[in-house]
């Protein structure tokens, strides 16, 4: 029975060690800044780790050509449906816009703004799912203009990784 115990104890002991809580996950704040991204951010060890494929926009405009960009919107729609199927990935794994972690996203000079990547627009759609009072949990980011993606009417394209709380 001292054995049965004893080993029930390690077990007991061993299960809690591994647990790490959500709120164990440190996001650093950029000093002196309002930015919505984070300086860094710690995972502790244990915590298992997703990553998911890029994403690109949804058609908006179905009588567009398809290879427009008149199909999928400009900048800030295209943000706003990328980030909408996301969170609908996500969600099928059991997670959350909260447990992004790191970020990198790829804009296409937009050919409105004399092929300039619209960041502006990018930031309309973005602080509407991150930094917000419903969802104050900021990855840490990096955004690049890119010569283009898979389709010539996609100007948005992004890449995330979520933590398992």
């Amino acid at each position: 029975m001292r054995l049965t115990t004893a080993a029930a104890a390690v077990i007991l002991l061993a299960t809690q060690a591994s647990v790490v809580r959500a709120d164990d996950i440190v996001r650093h704040k950029i000093p002196n800044s309002s930015f919505p991204i984070s300086l860094a951010v710690e995972v502790p060890a244990g915590k298992t780790t997703v990553y998911l494929s890029g994403v690109v926009p949804s058609v908006a405009d179905e009588k567009a050509d398809k290879n427009s960009v008149a199909a999928y919107g400009d900048t800030t729609a295209q943000t706003v449906s990328v980030f909408k199927s996301i969170n609908t990935t996500l969600e099928s794994l059991h997670l959350k816009m909260s447990d992004v972690i790191k970020m990198q996203v790829f804009l296409v000079g937009d050919p409105a703004k004399g092929g300039k990547m619209d960041f502006a627009g990018f930031m309309a759609g973005y602080t509407q799912f991150f930094g917000t009072a419903a969802q104050p949990n900021l990855p840490s980011r990096s955004v690049v203009q890119v010569a283009g993606l898979a389709n010539s009417g996609f100007l948005v394209e992004i890449e995330v990784v979520a933590i398992r709380p």
